[in-house]
């Protein structure tokens, strides 16, 4: 799924938060939208398996939401919040697309890695590749709700990711093309330093179980 789709189901869980603790609102806003596009911060090193840890994040997740609930400062509001954000990321991930420069081709059996587990997932692919138009129609489910909930430049924000996944959604399958015409130019020294999604469109890990 789009960064921007997890960005907004990022929105709509602080707004969760914040009905139950409104006082925590703001910093709900912001370790919700964090917490939920975080494990991306691997997209270039390990995607989907250096920060994406969908059994360890959601017991985490449960355990600070439970001392959120028992202690509720700002800290601990914004760890719980953090750790279910990033939980639902990787878990939402399963039932996107595989790992591989072009998804909708559908030949990766990588969707995420199960550390618990010590295997990969495999992709559900109920939405097929980040950007195809039932990732859009998601971001808008998250999105639509919360320009009617906030004001000011938590409106405008979420405004402006709706924007970004449309513009998103629109060019996908053109940046893959154009990815893998700007390879050729990369140095080959450089080149095997590249996610293996770029180098080539094989996928030599065999097939996952399927299962969380």
């Amino acid at each position: 799924m789009m960064a921007t789709t997890h960005a907004l189901f990022g929105v709509v869980l602080a707004s969760a938060a914040a009905g139950v603790a409104p006082e925590f609102a703001p910093v709900a806003l912001v370790a919700g939208v964090v917490g939920s596009v975080f494990p991306d911060f691997d997209l270039y090193a390990g995607h989907r398996r250096t920060l994406h840890f969908p059994v360890f994040y959601a017991v985490g997740a449960l355990a600070a939401v439970g001392l959120a609930l028992l202690v509720p400062f700002a800290a601990t509001v914004a760890l719980a919040v953090f750790l279910v954000g990033a939980a639902a990321h990787s878990a939402m991930d399963a039932f996107g697309g595989g790992l591989e420069l072009k998804p909708w081709l559908a030949e990766s059996e990588r969707a995420v890695y199960d550390h618990y587990r010590g295997r990969w997932v495999a992709p559900r692919r109920w939405i097929r590749y980040d950007g195809a138009p039932e990732d859009l129609l998601l971001a808008v489910v998250f999105g639509a709700p919360m320009l009617l909930t906030y004001d000011g430049p938590v409106r405008a924000f979420v405004a402006a990711l709706l924007v970004v996944s449309a513009g998103y959604a629109l060019a996908r399958k053109h940046l893959a093309s154009l990815a893998e015409r700007l390879v050729r130019y990369v140095p080959s020294g450089v080149r095997p330093h590249l996610p293996e999604r770029f180098r080539d469109g094989s996928d030599p890990t065999p097939p996952a179980e399927s299962g969380d």
